[in-house]
């Protein structure tokens, strides 16, 4: 073997075992501090991956935080889940913590009927508040905020089995899904961050979203990958500034990923 063959294996050696520690035991707590009185810790893209029984890792980090809202950015399950159990049971413990609001992402779409009575019935056993399309006033440390949560067409997932044609949000479907933006402080949590112009167009404030996984391999501190398959999506993870909007991603909890670690997100705003 010559040193060259070598040291290519010692290197691939080197990267598969940070890629099986990153994708089995790291979970990142992310802090990033927009100048206010609230403390929010974000979730999204859980899909099957578990830290630890029923996530108590996941439940631990929360109750550490003291956050006074928790916000779920959707695809808390994956589509072919069967069990809702150990998602549930975490559910009930971080509503222990702080108030929960959360939507669907695309997996929740896409579960079939049954499956999803399965889960909106685990969900029933809960304190969550899911929002479909929906709203609700907060009243919080002097501040009232109006909080949405955008359920939004699958089209701008998939259509007909494709990545082809996608639909896509504009302003005029933000106000048939939400209504006009009201007068008030006011959060949007929405699954996909790739209609951020949409979102500050209608009027966010900030925005809550994941579904990129961070770009599901970051090099030099940027995304490669969207689940569109489309290369170096333009939000991956972190804050992003869209006209007079935060828009705040997070690179999420499961699905494979390289220099990409999970992580909770915790804002201060």
């Amino acid at each position: 073997m010559t040193v060259t063959a070598a040291v290519l294996i010692a290197i691939a050696a080197v990267f598969t075992v940070y890629f099986l520690w990153e994708n089995a035991f790291v979970l990142n707590i992310r802090h990033e501090d927009l100048g206010g009185n609230i403390r929010v810790l974000h979730i999204s893209d859980l899909h099957k991956r578990r830290f630890g029984r029923d996530n108590s890792r996941i439940c631990s980090a929360a109750e550490a935080e003291k956050p006074d809202m928790i916000i779920i950015s959707g695809d808390i399950v994956t589509r072919n889940e069967t069990d809702f159990t150990a998602v549930r049971n975490m559910l009930r413990r971080l509503c222990k913590t702080a108030p929960v609001y959360m939507i669907y992402g695309n997996h929740e779409q896409s579960l079939p009927p049954e499956m999803e009575e399965d889960f909106l019935r685990a969900l029933g056993e809960t304190d969550v508040v899911l929002l479909r399309n929906e709203s609700v006033s907060i009243s919080l440390k002097g501040r009232r905020i109006e909080l949405f949560g955008l359920k939004e067409s699958y089209g701008t997932y998939k259509k007909n089995g494709s990545y082809r044609g996608l639909e896509r949000i504009t302003p005029a479907d933000m106000e048939r899904y939400l209504g006009r933006r009201p007068e008030s402080e006011t959060f949007l949590i929405a699954h996909n961050p790739l209609f951020a112009e949409a979102y500050a167009e209608w009027g966010a404030d900030k925005v809550f979203s994941g579904h990129v996984h961070g770009g599901a391999v970051r090099l030099f501190g940027v995304g490669m990958l969207s689940p569109e398959r489309k290369l170096f999506p333009e939000y991956s993870k972190g804050v992003y500034t869209v006209g007079g909007t935060k828009l705040l991603v997070s690179a999420g909890l499961g699905k494979l990923r390289l220099f990409d670690p999970p992580e909770i997100v915790i804002y201060e705003i």
